[in-house]
């Protein structure tokens, strides 16, 4: 099980589409399949979602 960090009420923490792959790989112990300097609006845009939560549902199988 991946461990994946949200604020006390449940949600993941806000992230700018500017954040760089390496950074969210490594809190959320997640692997995008993506370079590690690649911006987060661009792995958004490839798997379809609107934020970083439905991208991490995703990726877990969940529904988004």
């Amino acid at each position: 099980m991946t461990k994946r960090e949200r604020t006390r009420g449940g949600r993941y923490q806000m992230k700018r589409e500017d954040t760089l792959v390496k950074t969210i790989e490594k809190k959320y112990g997640v692997d995008l399949n993506v370079r590690s300097d690649a911006q987060l609006h661009t792995v958004l845009r490839k798997h379809g979602a609107a934020s970083l939560s439905q991208l991490l549902k995703k990726l877990h199988g969940q529904e988004a």
